[in-house]
């Protein structure tokens, strides 16, 4: 094992309204695939915030964080590993003036069968496994996650 790998940070929301789920479709080299609003851990954030930042960034909704769903390891493409923070929440105010994140195309309200059937489509490989943590009821307290404060510029878990 190389002594200097390390995975990298990102987060994502399973977000559920009657029976369906929130993807979004991204434009990738390999075609236009579907993931649940997701990214990067950057500079200065705590896990929260960069969650709802990216949910603001890919849909144009607010978002506010429930549950954590999971923390999952996963393989991305050549060398590189993802360490995702998952969460549900609450979906709120939409800002159509908001452009999108590159890349992104637009937004989809898919039922978890429509899902299944996409698997060629998915983005990443633990997006089925992710919804269907929140479909079994999985969930923990967000008080789980501890940010120290000088990471975030003194605000510690936001």
């Amino acid at each position: 094992m190389n002594a200097r790998w390390k995975p990298n940070v990102t987060v994502a929301a399973v977000v559920e309204r009657d029976g369906r789920f929130l993807f979004v479709e991204e434009q990738k080299r390999a075609g236009l695939l579907i993931n649940q609003p997701a990214g990067h851990l950057e500079p200065g954030e705590s896990i929260l915030d960069a969650v709802r930042r990216e949910v603001l960034e890919e849909t144009a909704h607010t978002f506010e964080p429930k549950h954590l769903l999971g923390i999952y390891l996963a393989p991305g493409p050549e060398d590189i590993a993802y360490l995702r923070f998952t969460f549900s929440g609450t979906l709120g105010e939409f800002d159509a003036t908001r452009t999108l994140d590159d890349g992104i195309v637009g937004t989809l309200w898919l039922t978890p069968d429509e899902v299944r059937a996409q698997r060629a489509r998915h983005r990443s490989p633990i997006l089925e496994q992710c919804m269907d943590d929140y479909l079994r009821g999985v969930r923990y307290d967000l008080g789980i996650l501890q940010t120290h404060p000088a990471l975030t510029g003194g605000q510690g878990n936001t």
